[in-house]
């Protein structure tokens, strides 16, 4: 591990420190232990099965998004997306993905540039759905909270000058591809042959968005995913014995991934228990440990399947947990490996 991985994990680990710290001040542990004695069990098990649904549309997105570079069956990303969100849950970095990119190349020839702008198109469109949960949430229901707000206000532009950048390399795919093209030409040849085929890889990676198909699939599938993950955390409010609606699932969901920016440990540990019991408490009129119970619980039911499930599948690719340790280290790994070609 570099010294720069070191002090990024280690400023991961504080962040999160700090936010257990934050989530947990206050916290009467009699009440607390009480509030997950009375959850039932069965709405935790409704809420484990319904996830694994999410994860299908997410792997549905993903394969409208790779039509344009391969036509891969929907079993098989499904499987790598419960590794890639293995990989995600246990280490730093978000070696998952990493991890998914490199069997999506191995098994599937999926080239790794084209692949790599696959994922970080999804990571925006999750950004954009977020956003959507978030303002359709305040629709139904009044929350005064500077930390959501402050959420929304610094991700808002991330994500849709993001967007916009993409859409418009996508729309203008020729023009993109002269332009760097361009740039890349007055480089040394050595430098600048290898750098350009690793743009015009992540230029191809786009091309999905140029299809009114596959868009609207990709569109379509991401909101619906996403509204599947809304619902387990629904289930699970219920599963607690809180009567609320709908909409403070989807501006939980918003709301916790949005804060997903902030570097924190693998898994979002203390940063995800903060801000869900801080929109629970905000929407549901509940005490602290009522909402920090379910937000630990909540975590389990969405963190602890699928992280089992992901090394079982990992299993059966041959690989172990040095795998990921290795995905992790060579993150950049899969735009070098193309450019090299």
């Amino acid at each position: 591990m570099t010294a720069r991985n070191r002090s990024l994990l280690f400023l991961g680990l504080a962040v999160s420190a700090l936010f257990l710290f934050l989530a947990f001040r206050g916290l009467h542990p009699e009440a607390f232990i009480d509030s997950l004695g009375a959850v039932d069990p069965l709405g935790l098990l409704l809420g484990a099965v319904v996830y694994f649904g999410g994860v299908v549309m997410i792997a549905w997105r993903w394969q409208f998004l790779l039509r344009s570079l391969a036509l891969v069956p929907l079993a098989g990303l499904a499987r790598l997306v419960c590794i890639g969100y293995m990989g995600n849950n246990v280490y730093p970095f978000r070696a998952g993905e990493a991890l998914r990119i490199f069997l999506l190349r191995r098994n599937h020839g999926v080239p790794m540039a084209g692949a790599t702008t696959v994922v970080i198109v999804e990571r925006v469109f999750d950004g954009v759905v977020m956003l959507t949960f978030i303002v359709v949430a305040l629709l139904f229901i009044d929350v005064e909270s500077a930390e959501i707000r402050a959420v929304f206000s610094f991700a808002a532009p991330l994500f849709f000058v993001a967007l916009a950048v993409f859409f418009a390399a996508a729309t203008f795919h020729q023009q993109a591809r002269h332009l760097a093209g361009f740039i890349l030409s007055r480089l040394p040849a050595r430098l600048g042959q290898p750098l350009a085929r690793l743009a015009y890889g992540l230029l191809d990676g786009l091309a999905a968005l140029r299809s009114p198909q596959n868009l609207l699939g990709a569109v379509v599938f991401s909101y619906a995913s996403w509204m599947v993950e809304a619902l387990v955390y629904w289930i699970v409010l219920l599963a607690f014995g809180l009567e609320v609606g709908y909409a403070v699932a989807l501006l939980t969901v918003g709301t916790v991934n949005l804060a997903g920016l902030i570097p924190s440990s693998p898994g979002q540990i203390g940063v995800y228990e903060f801000f869900v019991s801080l929109v629970v408490m905000a929407t549901a009129s509940v005490s602290q440990d009522q909402a920090l119970a379910f937000a630990i619980v909540v975590h389990i039911v969405i963190w602890l399947p699928v992280t089992l499930v992901g090394f079982a599948l990992l299993a059966q690719q041959g690989l172990g947990w040095s795998a990921i340790g290795r995905a992790a280290r060579d993150e950049q790994a899969p735009t070098q490996v193309e450019a090299a070609r």
